[in-house]
């Protein structure tokens, strides 16, 4: 099915919508304690048991507005149902706290293994929309990985040795600043092997 366009800022709303409200919320409940059947939930467990379906259905309404998802969005959605659905059932936060370092260590090592192939993985995905030369593809592939590793061992040493508070705003403004930040890096990179046809 080919990829409708949707509006830049419905589709940030959409992607980052469900992280914004996830802040908002531990934001609000955090210092609370809800017991449920007998049982106590942080405002931590609360919150995250509510992201999950948010998140579920600002995926869905992703699809249905552009008839595609990428390959880590449904990655993404699989793992925050597996690890937040453990976090709930479990009561225990650090299941979900993992998550990212999951994901950026499952693309790392995807792509890692693209690499040792001479492939890049990422070209197959994106290059219809970022036509690069292959070397381009190649050098972009190996600075994500590298990228992509930093972030996971960051969110292990965040979750690990600091509060909850601190990892709250490392995953809602680190990481997406982070990201954004070193997309808009590769710009030289872009420029200089960028193409609108195939060489």
């Amino acid at each position: 099915m080919a990829e409708r366009k949707i509006s830049p800022g419905l589709k940030l709303a959409l992607d980052l919508g469900p992280i914004l409200a996830f802040f908002i919320g531990y934001v609000a409940l955090r210092d609370r304690v809800f017991t449920i059947a007998g049982t106590e939930y942080s405002g931590f467990i609360i919150v995250t048991a509510c992201f999950i379906p948010v998140l579920a259905l600002t995926t869905f309404i992703l699809w249905r507005l552009t008839g595609t998802l990428s390959k880590m969005q449904i990655v993404t959605l699989v793992l925050v149902v597996v690890f937040g659905g453990m976090t709930v059932w479990l009561n225990d936060e650090r299941f979900f706290k993992m998550k990212p370092t999951i994901i950026y260590a499952l693309f790392a090592g995807i792509l890692g293994f693209g690499l040792l192939r001479g492939q890049s993985y990422m070209k197959l995905v994106m290059e219809e929309m970022l036509p690069m030369r292959h070397e381009g593809w190649m050098i972009l592939t190996r600075r994500v990985t590298a990228f992509f590793v930093l972030l996971a061992v960051l969110n292990e040493v965040i979750w690990r040795t600091m509060s909850t508070d601190m990892w709250v705003n490392f995953k809602t403004f680190g990481l997406t600043i982070g990201l954004f930040a070193f997309f808009m890096a590769q710009g030289k990179l872009f420029s200089t092997y960028g193409t609108g046809k195939d060489r």
